[in-house]
């Protein structure tokens, strides 16, 4: 009976839960069903088919620097060193974030070269508007030109030709000197012309389209240079906070050296007592040289770092820059994933740039078009010419003669070219053809857009996540050591315990490093790619007054490694 009635019980439950559970999945689809894509605006319609970039939505770059940072002014662009002491570095200058950001946007030779862009731009710009003014041209043949000139002519021709003249045969006489036309004859004059013409294109289909996609490009230059400040303020923070998990990773390994040191000390001295084996002398000599070469590589590593800041803020040669604090956790994210979505949607310029190259590319269409349409204009010219002296007379030559004249002519010209063989047809295709290939761009970008917010939110979620992890992670490691310590001194554990547990907590301490980084990286994408600032604060840490007081077992000295020659180490391992 009670197996007949339990069985009732779980068939009732097993029903229950079910109609419970197509309950909850007719609410789920209710609410999240699915929306029409073909409903969604365009982004024609919200951003406008010729955006306008707007400096406002980021802070202006800085352009001068303080009396403090004076020094880190960039060197000149054209500047290159050729000795080794122009390149050797004399200082190494510490630096905050804002600082850090200050000199890029003065120093950065990448974004000179995007604001002088713009400017080239606008200079294309206001050539393609001179089109709507009228031309004028100045030409002058011969400011003044001089002629001079001796002729022979067959005399036989200068004879009287006609059979029926009395005069048959002799020579000519010319009317007005009353002499004989001699067959020897000279030239020399001056002369000058000079001519202006003014033209003024009434009609012309070309015009307003070649300015339109001039004005389209000064847009365009502009969302570029802005793009440009963003990126290189996100690339500045991004290697500032490497540059801090650099300096931490070499803290980490200083700190692991002097434990390997601490550990190598006390299994050399159990081991001169008899009560530990040379294999833990020697395990703690393998863990002293995996430290040592950790702090090595951390040292190059920051190294590195210092030098690619030192490039992003284009430093004077002598001086590399270093991180001024250590690294902190800068603030919380507010904003959900999907309003940092809509916020990027809004603030990326890259978006407006496809948009502008629609327009651009059919404003370029209708400019094929103008090859095959009619051009009209008005023309006026003006011309004028003076000559002093005579040309092919007999000698001498009067220079008192002379001649002056002008002229001005007002007339429409039309032009036409009716038929290119197709050739500005198929000019309008293409550029249509682009603007159709820039929507699938923007179709392209949309989504590189939200991936990179998707990353940088998931980045900094499970960086949070792992900040907090990880710290529970390095106290208990810490703790675990400093019980091993005291086991293995008590003679209860062997050196392989120490050296597990401190091998442990260097890389706890190392991945605590890298989520505070990846949390910092994560959250200055964030504020870079949707535009928000809304970000809370982290409360001041406070800090005591005095200095903490070091455990006096792990202040040991690290000696220098010496710079062995590689040829010697690899000999040395080989007799080994």
């Amino acid at each position: 009976m009670s197996r007949t009635a339990a069985r009732l019980l779980l068939v009732a439950s097993a029903l229950t839960f079910t109609n419970f559970a197509s309950l909850r999945a007719e609410e789920l689809n209710e609410e999240t069903g699915l929306l029409d894509q073909t409903a969604l605006p365009s982004a024609i319609d919200t951003h406008g088919s010729r955006p306008k970039a707007d400096p406002s939505v980021l802070p202006p770059a800085a352009t001068t620097l303080p009396e403090d940072l004076t020094p880190l002014a960039s060197p000149p662009s054209l500047a290159l060193p050729d000795k080794p002491s122009e390149v050797k570095v004399r200082e190494l200058r510490p630096l905050t974030l804002e600082q850090a950001e200050r000199l890029t946007e003065v120093n950065n030779p990448s974004l000179k070269a995007a604001a002088s862009q713009v400017e080239q731009a606008k200079s294309q710009l206001l050539a393609a508007i001179s089109a709507w003014y009228p031309t004028v041209n100045l030409t002058a043949n011969g400011l003044p030109q001089y002629l001079s000139a001796d002729q022979y002519r067959n005399p036989d021709f200068l004879k009287v030709q006609d059979p029926a003249s009395p005069s048959f045969g002799q020579p000519r006489i010319d009317p007005v000197t009353g002499k004989t036309i001699s067959p020897y004859t000279t030239s020399s004059q001056w002369t000058a012309n000079f001519a202006a013409q003014v033209q003024w294109n009434l009609i012309d289909p070309a015009r307003v389209p070649q300015i339109a996609a001039a004005r389209d490009g000064y847009e365009k230059a502009r969302d570029t240079y802005l793009i440009a400040l963003r990126e290189l303020r996100l690339n500045t923070a991004t290697r500032y906070f490497n540059l801090q998990r650099q300096d931490e990773q070499v803290r980490i390994g200083q700190q692991s050296v002097r434990v390997s040191l601490v550990s190598l000390r006390d299994a050399r001295a159990r081991f001169e007592a008899g009560v530990a084996t040379k294999l833990e002398v020697l395990e703690a000599e393998t863990q002293l040289a995996r430290d040592q070469q950790l702090l090595s590589e951390a040292v190059r590593d920051q190294a590195k770092a210092r030098r690619a800041l030192a490039a992003q803020l284009d430093l004077p040669q002598d001086i590399t820059p270093t991180a001024a604090s250590p690294a902190r956790v800068t603030g919380i994210w507010q904003p959900s994933l999907q309003e940092s979505i809509v916020a990027a949607y809004a603030f990326r310029e890259e978006l407006d740039r496809f948009i502008l190259d629609i327009s651009i590319n059919n404003s370029n269409a209708n400019a094929a078009l103008a090859a095959v349409q009619p051009l009209l204009s008005l023309v006026n010219t003006f011309s004028t010419s003076r000559t002093q002296g005579q040309t092919a007379v007999q000698t001498p030559v009067d220079m008192a003669d002379y001649s002056w004249s002008a002229s001005n002519t007002v007339a429409l010209n039309a032009t036409w070219n009716i038929f290119d063989g197709g050739r500005a047809r198929a000019q309008y295709r293409l550029n249509k053809q682009k603007a159709e290939e820039s929507t699938y761009n923007f179709a392209s970008e949309r989504d590189k857009i939200r991936q990179e917010v998707e990353d940088s939110f998931f980045d900094l979620r499970t960086a949070n996540q792992n900040i907090h992890t990880t710290t529970r992670e390095v106290l208990s490691a810490r703790e675990s050591l400093r019980l091993a310590r005291l086991r293995f001194q008590a003679g209860v554990t062997t050196q392989r315990e120490v050296v597990d547990t401190q091998r442990d907590l260097t890389q706890a301490e190392v991945r605590y490093a890298d989520a505070v980084t990846t949390y910092n990286t994560s959250l200055a994408q964030l504020r870079r790619r949707t535009g928000l600032d809304q970000v809370t604060t982290c409360p001041a840490v406070q800090l005591s007054a005095t200095k903490p007081v070091q455990d006096k077992d792990y202040s040991v000295p690290i000696e220098p490694i010496p710079n062995r020659p590689a040829c010697q180490a690899a000999v040395m391992s080989s007799e080994g």
